[in-house]
């Protein structure tokens, strides 16, 4: 059993530690933590082949090289490569509706606007897989969603990032290991 896990963000050293590519920064948690690194893949996107934990489920972490609005093509294109099935498909990606430092799951359903998203939804020609929501909050005032997503964190979230990357790439683990309800009941919850 393979499950496929995609970080969705942008290519290149100007957008890494932007708001809009914390899918990516989950999916290097997640590498780092099995002491994989991401090689190229002929899906346009660079891959780490490696498993839950030994004896666990095989996963494949992704990052497309595309740009975040095009991401669909490199996800079918993996999604085929590995004969993965949409029910075992994760996406990761940031979530403007949701408060900085939060998680949260679902499967299927509306794209809520991300463009990503909606591609990749679109390319697989169904809605329905898997999504791990990183909450990086709407812009402060008047400012514009597309620039904000684009800008890197501020002092205050860089300090808490490593913590919301952390709790990210358990969510991963545990929606892989234990389904959608656990993984929904323990990271919805509110923090004590």
């Amino acid at each position: 059993m393979t499950w496929l896990v995609v970080g969705l963000g942008n290519p290149g050293p100007q957008y890494e530690l932007t708001r809009h590519n914390v899918g990516q920064l989950v999916l290097d948690e997640l590498a780092e933590r099995r002491g994989e690194t991401f090689k190229a893949h002929r899906a346009n996107a660079r891959v780490a082949e490696t498993w839950l934990r030994p004896g666990a489920a095989k996963i494949v972490l992704a990052k497309p090289n595309s740009f975040m609005n095009v991401s669909g093509g490199p996800v079918a294109g993996l999604v085929r490569f590995y004969g993965i099935e949409p029910d075992h498909l994760v996406v990761v990606h940031d979530e403007l509706d949701i408060p900085f430092d939060t998680i949260r799951l679902k499967v299927g359903g509306g794209h809520g606007g991300h463009n990503g998203v909606r591609d990749v939804a679109k390319a697989l020609g169904t809605p329905e897989f898997a999504r791990v929501r990183v909450g990086i909050g709407r812009p402060p005032g008047r400012r514009d969603a597309a620039d904000w997503v684009l800008d890197p964190f501020s002092a205050a979230d860089r300090k808490a990032l490593p913590l919301v990357l952390s709790d990210a790439a358990d969510a991963v683990e545990q929606l892989i290991d234990a389904g959608l309800v656990a993984a929904q009941q323990t990271h919805h919850a509110p923090r004590a």
